[in-house]
C-alpha cells in the first residue's frame, strides 16, 4: 500500500464530504480544507499566504458552495496571493449587495417607467406596490423572499379588492423578473406558483359609467348653459365629439392640429395602443378650438390648468360631472358612442373600432390592415356630433346659449 501523498490534491469526493459527520478539518489539497463543527455544520476554508502572512479564508458553507465550486474559489484567491494581491480585498469589491423587496421594487420602477402611458400610471404602478407589499415584505431581501410571503400579501386582498390584488400581483412579478435579470436572486419567480394557494375570483366585468345616448343631446345643453364657457367644458365637449380618451384630450398640443384639413393627430405615445391616431375633426370640434385658443394664454396646451405650463388636471372632468349631478365617467361617453353607432346607424363594426383607436384582435386581419379607414370615419363623427348637437345650436363667439330644445 502506497504512503499517502505528504501534498494531497483534490483528496475529497462529492459522496465523501456528504458522508463526514465527525468534528474536524480535513484537507482537499492545496490549502482547501472542509470544516465539520461540533454542530454538524459544514464549512471551506482556504489556508494561504497572503503578503507574507499566513491566512485563513472562509469560502462559505457547504449548503452554498459546494466541493467544486470550492475548489474554484481557492484556485482564484491562490492566484491573486501569488500575484501580491489581496483576495479578500478583491471579494469584498466585488460582493453584491443584495437589496430588501422596496429598494428592488424601487429600481424596478426606474427601470421601467419610460415604458409607462403616462406619469400617473408610472405613480399607480410604484404605489399600489408601496400601500399593499410593503408592509408585509417591504424590508425584507429580495433573494428572501418565497411563495408564502407572497401569498401574505395578496390574500387579503384577493376577493375584497380584485383588481387591485390583480394589478399588484402582476407588478411584483415584475418587480422578482427585474432582480433576476440583475442578479439579485435566482430561481423560480415567488409570485409564480402563488395562484394555487389563492381562492378563484368572481368573474366580475366592471364598466365605466356611461350616459344612454338617447339622453347625451339634453346633456350637452346642460354642460353649455351651466355657468361661464370653462376650458374644462370646451375639454369634454371635444372628448364627446371625437370619442376620445381622457389623457388624449388634456394632453393635446396646438401642433396636434391640422386646422385647414380638419384632422387632430394624436402622437403613438399619448396613444394605449402605441399607434398614432388621426381624428377626423367636424365644424364644431374647430369651433371648440378656436375658443379654446382664447383660453389658452398663449399655452401650448390645448387646455392648460391654472398654470400655462401645465395641463388640466386628469380630475377635472370628474368634478365638472359631479357638480353636473351627473353619475357617469368621461371615459363612458366611448361607450355611449359605441352604442349609439350599433343602434342608430349602418357603418360597419371596423369603422367604429378605427374611430375608438382600439386594437385589431384578430393577428391575420392586422397583418393586412395598413389604413386607418380616415375617410369612412369622417362622415361617421360628422353624423355623431349631429346626433349630439341635436338639441343645441352650433355656436361661435357669444353665441353659447342654448336653443330651446326640439321635439
Amino acid at each position: 500500500m502506497p504512503p499517502p501523498r505528504r501534498h494531497p490534491q483534490n483528496a475529497l469526493s462529492a459522496m465523501r464530504v456528504q458522508q463526514l459527520k465527525t468534528a474536524g478539518r480535513y484537507t482537499d489539497g492545496n490549502g482547501l480544507y472542509l470544516v465539520v463543527d461540533p454542530s454538524g455544520a459544514k464549512r471551506w476554508l482556504l489556508r494561504t499566504v497572503v503578503m507574507g502572512r499566513r491566512r485563513d479564508i472562509g469560502l462559505g458553507g457547504l449548503s452554498l458552495v459546494s466541493l467544486a465550486e470550492a475548489r474554484a474559489l481557492a484556485t482564484e484567491y491562490r492566484k491573486i496571493a501569488r500575484e501580491g494581491g489581496d483576495p479578500l480585498s478583491v471579494r469584498r469589491s466585488q460582493r453584491v449587495v443584495v437589496p430588501t423587496f422596496s429598494e428592488a421594487a424601487e429600481a424596478a420602477h426606474g427601470a421601467l417607467k419610460e415604458g409607462f402611458r403616462n406619469a400617473k400610471h408610472a405613480d399607480q404602478w410604484i404605489n399600489t406596490i408601496k400601500q399593499y407589499a410593503y408592509p408585509q415584505i417591504g424590508s425584507r431581501r429580495i433573494d428572501d423572499i418565497g411563495t408564502p410571503d407572497i401569498l401574505k400579501v395578496l390574500a387579503p386582498l384577493w376577493l375584497k379588492k380584485s383588481e387591485t390584488a390583480r394589478r399588484l400581483k402582476q407588478r411584483m412579478h415584475k418587480v422578482f423578473e427585474h432582480a433576476k435579470a440583475s442578479g439579485l436572486r435566482s430561481g423560480e419567480n415567488p409570485v409564480a406558483g402563488v395562484d394555487s394557494g389563492l381562492p378563484k375570483q368572481m368573474a366580475i366585468q366592471e364598466h365605466h359609467a356611461a350616459l344612454p345616448f338617447a339622453e347625451l343631446p339634453d346633456f350637452l345643453v346642460k354642460l353649455r348653459s351651466e355657468g361661464e364657457h370653462t376650458s374644462s367644458r370646451l375639454a369634454l365637449e371635444l372628448l364627446i365629439l371625437t370619442a376620445t380618451r381622457t389623457s388624449e384630450v388634456l394632453l393635446t398640443r396646438w401642433e396636434e392640429f391640422d386646422i385647414e384639413s380638419a384632422i387632430w393627430t394624436i402622437p403613438p405615445e399619448r396613444m394605449k395602443v402605441k399607434r398614432v391616431h388621426r381624428v377626423p375633426l367636424t365644424a364644431r370640434c374647430l369651433e371648440i378650438l378656436a375658443a379654446a385658443k382664447k383660453l389658452a394664454a398663449g399655452s401650448g396646451f390645448v387646455f392648460p390648468g391654472m398654470k400655462v405650463e401645465r395641463p388640466l388636471s386628469n380630475m377635472v372632468f370628474l368634478k365638472l360631472l359631479e357638480r353636473m349631478k351627473v353619475d357617469v365617467t368621461a371615459h363612458g361617453f366611448r361607450s355611449t358612442f359605441s352604442d349609439w353607432a350599433a343602434e342608430r346607424t349602418q357603418y360597419s363594426r371596423e369603422v367604429v373600432e378605427m374611430a375608438l383607436a382600439h386594437t385589431i384582435k384578430s393577428k391575420v386581419e392586422a397583418a393586412y390592415r395598413r389604413g386607418d379607414l380616415l375617410d369612412k370615419r369622417r362622415p361617421l363623427m360628422a353624423d355623431w356630433s349631429k346626433f349630439c348637437l341635436s338639441s343645441v345650436q352650433s355656436f361661435g363667439g357669444e353665441a353659447d346659449e342654448p336653443t330651446p330644445q326640439r321635439d
